[in-house]
């Protein structure tokens, strides 16, 4: 993500603050033109300290869950990322509410990287047909409801904000990362299988090529999976054990392993890192010097974020925590992100 600054006073703001800690004005989150704005607070609304123009936080800011804005003359209630809940949980019970807020910032982060993108994303409640929305669960006594995605809703179970049951499930799926933006980009990215795939028979001919035969029963597949496991040596083909259950599935998470390299590859140009390690071997030597939004080849940014990722795991290391990013991606796997990443250039 870029760093965002407050525009009275330039101090860096975090993507969720709502105000500047040095100055003291109200700041918020612009998806239009992607950048924190800072106000002075009036009685009637908020006058935007570059723009003087006056805007209206999104109504679930009185729940310190979102700190997007609104333009005053816009009669919307809620922003682009909240208007795309379908369900929330009730907020009464103060532990349902914790998780919300939780699974929010999660989802505030997937939609400014969508906006990147310039990926549409239409809210299902007012298109039903191309819409998307999220629906945020909790299982109910013997209900069989999970985490996953059909037709443009995508359901997250609230326990997923819980880091223990988190951790508890990585452990039994033998996972090695599993988080709440990962679960939102993995399972987006069967939406967009949908809408950027589905139709298109030259497009879906390309895709059979690298990920194989969406066709095949899409439930025998998983129970395979589940009964028999990944195959020996997966690693050399895909980017992890669940990816090897479908085609589908390999997608998704390929799709959401591109957003995570894409993520953490504008952090660190925004950042200015670069890695210059004292070792005879030029091998890990890179910088992010450019952004890779702007970028037309996936392999430029992936063999610029790879020196990056592993000065990441090398501090984490330091720390005693695992890995920020505990993959190896293959060339074939490389070769799946490119094709998403030229699909979203240029086919969308």
């Amino acid at each position: 993500m870029k760093i965002f600054e407050c525009g009275n006073c330039s101090n860096p703001l975090f993507f969720e603050n709502t105000r500047c800690e040095k100055c003291g004005h109200f700041c918020g989150f612009s998806v239009t033109d992607l950048k924190m704005l800072s106000f002075v607070s009036t009685e009637v609304s908020m006058i935007s300290d570059r723009e003087r123009r006056p805007y209206n936080y999104c109504k679930n800011q009185q729940f310190g869950v979102c700190n997007w804005l609104i333009p005053a003359e816009d009669d919307r209630e809620f922003c682009e990322a909240c208007a795309l809940n379908r369900t929330i949980p009730d907020l009464s019970d103060d532990e349902n509410f914790k998780k919300w807020q939780k699974l929010e910032v999660a989802k505030h982060r997937l939609v400014y990287q969508l906006a990147r993108l310039n990926l549409a994303l239409p809210s299902k409640i007012t298109d039903e047909a191309n819409g998307l929305c999220f629906d945020f669960i909790s299982r109910q006594g013997d209900v069989d409801i999970m985490t996953g995605h059909a037709n443009g809703v995508v359901t997250i179970l609230l326990s997923e904000a819980d880091s223990v049951h988190r951790e508890l499930m990585r452990t039994q799926m033998s996972e090695p990362y599993r988080t709440l933006i990962g679960h939102f980009r993995h399972e987006v990215g069967h939406y967009y299988w949908d809408q950027l795939l589905a139709s298109d028979t030259r497009k879906l001919d390309a895709f059979k090529k690298l990920f194989g035969d969406e066709s095949l029963d899409y439930g025998e597949a998983l129970n395979s999976y589940y009964q028999n496991g990944a195959p020996i040596n997966w690693q050399q083909q895909y980017i992890s054990e669940y990816a090897t259950a479908h085609p589908w599935e390999d997608w998704a998470e390929s799709w959401a392993h591109y957003l995570h390299i894409m993520d953490m590859a504008e952090t660190a140009h925004f950042f200015g890192v670069s890695v210059k390690p004292k070792l005879s071997s030029k091998s890990l030597r890179g910088a992010i010097d450019e952004d890779p939004y702007t970028v037309s080849r996936f392999e430029k940014i992936f063999d610029r974020w790879m020196p990056v990722s592993f000065v990441i795991n090398s501090l984490n290391r330091s720390m005693g925590i695992p890995d920020a990013y505990p993959f190896v991606v293959s060339p074939p796997v490389i070769e799946k992100m490119r094709f998403i990443h030229e699909l979203i250039r240029n086919g969308k």
